[in-house]
């Protein structure tokens, strides 16, 4: 005999001696020890299945709820900051500036757009990028030409969490290509806009 099929027959044993334990607990319960044993193990599956997903849901609710806020506090009220003071015209230009990335950050904004072109499943191929600056203005724009493919359900996800996720950033152009109508697949041409802090 081999040491693998002792091995097995050893494993054998004990999953039979587990199943007899079990079954002689589960008649030592009754219904109502049964019952309530039941009603645990469906309420576990329901809380992994059911809950447990809807948690990320919920918090990313609770953010988009704090901003809409934010958005019409700061429409009752304009000219405030959070601290309840009025800001200057310098100084309001100076926030306005300062929401969006600094210039040297690109790389990283760069990451997140492919991070999220994976997480849905779109093809991202080869792509274009251009800083153009213009002379004395405080904004650069880092242009992008973007080919995916994908299915649309995908492709709308994807731009939608972009926009979502990075909210210095705008869609310019988009050029949609399907091979035939039977196909789900599209080809996308993305020209996107990132607006970069000098």
């Amino acid at each position: 005999m081999d040491a693998s099929f002792l091995k097995t027959e050893a494993l054998q044993m004990r999953f039979n001696r587990l199943a007899l334990q079990l079954r002689w607990q589960a008649s030592r319960l009754g219904v109502i020890g049964k019952t309530g044993l039941g009603l645990i193990v469906v309420s576990t599956i329901y809380f992994f299945s059911a809950l447990l997903p809807q948690e990320s849901d919920l918090q990313r609710l609770k953010e988009r709820a704090e901003t809409l806020q934010m958005q019409e506090h700061a429409k009752q009220n304009p000219g405030e900051t959070e601290g309840g003071k009025k800001l200057s015209g310098d100084q309001a230009l100076q926030v306005f500036y300062d929401f969006f990335p600094r210039i040297d950050s690109s790389p990283f904004w760069i990451r997140e757009l492919v991070q999220l072109a994976k997480k849905q499943g779109v093809e991202l191929n080869s792509s274009e990028y251009r800083l153009v600056s213009d002379g004395d203005a405080r904004l650069a724009r880092y242009e992008m030409v973007l080919p995916v493919k994908g299915r649309y359900p995908q492709i709308r996800a994807f731009m939608s969490e972009a926009l979502e996720a990075i909210p210095a950033m705008a869609i310019s152009a988009i050029a949609m290509k399907r091979e035939n109508i039977a196909s789900d697949r599209l080809e996308v041409r993305l020209e996107i806009n990132l607006y970069l802090n000098k």
